[in-house]
């Protein structure tokens, strides 16, 4: 591992006249893994969007769950992405959200992976079928100790896009420790991002990268440092309305490819917003997901 890469937790860290566009470009996207959602319910809460407004755990449809994915599934092929599909488990009702579980990334030629250490107990389970998937595909594994710090791989791990920079969240389920050691592991910059409210307890809930100078986020989420190194990326950054953000998780769109924008479609301002600013927009409907606290970033992990 390259110990030698930083991670960087304020501007006055950065090099002078640092920009991530002069950072080493990354390969394009090769494809995208989903899990399937015949098992996906909610058994647990883990997260505040999980409960009801009684204190109950909200129910799942599973017919419109899985003509939901289905759905999704359909647009990523539609715009150039094939989708592989890892079949779900019984008793991890939570797998079906894959960005988590790893932390996929060209390395020296080839493809390496970084599994996660999950926070909550009752995902634990889910990572012995991805690391499974992975060596089947010839997979580099990075090596982690048993005891190593908390990461949820693409759920706190962000690529600027296009560069081998990366955002990284950190607080609520990846601990700051990670950050180190995806540093190193990936070769690229990282820069920390302290979450500082709960309901945004991913990265992806609360920025969505679209391209090198934009990106759709939450202010209230990240405090006053990550805020300007925020800033210090993106020339501009689109803010997300409170409602959109909270109910509809506006930021966990997806922009694979810098032009073409998946988003709930429940996210009527934020998609407005988005074509103005002359992104091709998909809006798709992840209301059963969003009682998890997920959506369309949360379920897909891409492949380069």
């Amino acid at each position: 591992m390259n110990t030698s890469v930083s991670v960087i937790a304020s501007v006055d860290a950065l090099p002078d006249g640092w920009s991530a566009r002069q950072a080493e470009p990354l390969p394009p996207w090769r494809g995208v893994l989903m899990v399937s959602p015949e098992h996906f319910r909610i058994a647990y809460a883990i997260n505040l969007h999980m409960r009801d407004g009684d204190g109950g755990l909200r129910a799942v449809d599973p017919e419109k769950a899985r003509a939901q994915w289905d759905a999704l599934a359909r647009v990523y092929e539609s715009i150039g992405y094939p989708v592989r599909v890892l079949r779900g488990q019984e008793g991890l009702p939570d797998m079906v959200f894959a960005a988590n579980q790893s932390f996929p990334f060209p390395r020296n030629g080839g493809d390496s992976v970084l599994l996660s250490r999950m926070r909550h107990e009752q995902r634990a389970a889910e990572i012995p079928a991805f690391e499974d998937w992975f060596r089947g595909r010839g997979t580099f594994m990075v090596p982690r100790p048993d005891d190593a710090p908390y990461c949820e791989g693409a759920g706190d791990l962000l690529w600027v896009p296009g560069r081998r920079v990366l955002l990284g969240g950190y607080g609520f389920r990846t601990d700051r420790e990670a950050l180190d050691e995806v540093a190193a592991a990936t070769g690229a910059r990282v820069l920390a991002l302290r979450l500082t409210d709960e309901r945004f307890y991913h990265l992806d809930t609360c920025i969505a990268p679209l391209d090198g100078t934009r990106a759709l986020w939450v202010p209230t989420a990240f405090d006053d440092s990550g805020t300007a190194l925020l800033h210090r990326v993106f020339d501009r950054l689109i803010e997300v309305s409170e409602d959109e953000a909270a109910n509809a998780l506006a930021c966990n769109a997806h922009c694979p490819d810098g032009r073409s924008v998946i988003i709930e479609a429940a996210a009527e301002g934020t998609r407005r917003a988005l074509e103005a600013e002359g992104f091709r927009v998909f809006p798709v409907e992840t209301s059963e997901f969003l009682k998890s606290g997920g959506s369309v970033f949360c379920m897909k992990q891409m492949l380069f």
